[in-house]
C-alpha cells in the first residue's frame, strides 16, 4: 500500500507567498525510482481521477457567480501550465505553480529529495487569503484538499 503522510512543512514561505496564513505538506516515499520535480508534478496534476474532476466542476459552478477564477488554465495561457496550474518556477528539485485571485493567492510546491535509498516527493500548499470570502472558501475546501493531495501523491507512486 502506498503511504502518504502529512509532514511538517520544510519550506520558507516568504519568497514563495509572503504572508501565507495556511501552509501544509504531504509526502510520499518512492523506492528505486528516479524522478524530478517536473515529472512528479505532471504525474500529480496532469491528470486527475474522475472524482477530483467532478469536485472541480462543482467548485467552478459554485464560484462563478462570485467572479472567482475557475482555474489557472486559459485557452492561451500567459505561461506554461500543468493541469490547471500555471508553472511559476522550476528546477529538477522543485516546481512552484499557482495563481492569484481576488479572494486568495495560492502556491503548490513539489519538492523531490533523496533520503538514503528513498526518493521523497513532497507537495506543499501555501494560501494567502485576502478577505472574508477567501477565509470562508479555504475553510470549506480544506477537508477536500487533504483528500485530493493524498490522492495526487499516490499517482506519483503508482
Amino acid at each position: 500500500m502506498i503511504r502518504v503522510q502529512e509532514v511538517a512543512p520544510q519550506i520558507d514561505a516568504g519568497p514563495l507567498l509572503s504572508g501565507a496564513q495556511f501552509v501544509d505538506a504531504f509526502r510520499v516515499d518512492l523506492e528505486g525510482r528516479a524522478i524530478d520535480a517536473r515529472n512528479a508534478a505532471e504525474r500529480m496534476m496532469g491528470h486527475s481521477p474522475a472524482w477530483i474532476e467532478a469536485l472541480l466542476t462543482l467548485r467552478n459552478v459554485l464560484v462563478a457567480p462570485f467572479g472567482l477564477k475557475t482555474s489557472g488554465h486559459r485557452e492561451n495561457p500567459p505561461r506554461e501550465t500543468i493541469g490547471l496550474f500555471p508553472v511559476l518556477t522550476q528546477t529538477p528539485e522543485r516546481l512552484v505553480a499557482g495563481f492569484n485571485d481576488k479572494h486568495l493567492d495560492f502556491r503548490v510546491v513539489v519538492d523531490v529529495a533523496n533520503s538514503g535509498a528513498l526518493r521523497n516527493v513532497t507537495l506543499t500548499t501555501l494560501v494567502l487569503t485576502h478577505n472574508r470570502l477567501g477565509r470562508t472558501y479555504l475553510a470549506i475546501i480544506l477537508p477536500f484538499h487533504r483528500l485530493v493531495v493524498r490522492s495526487l501523491l499516490r499517482q506519483v507512486a503508482a
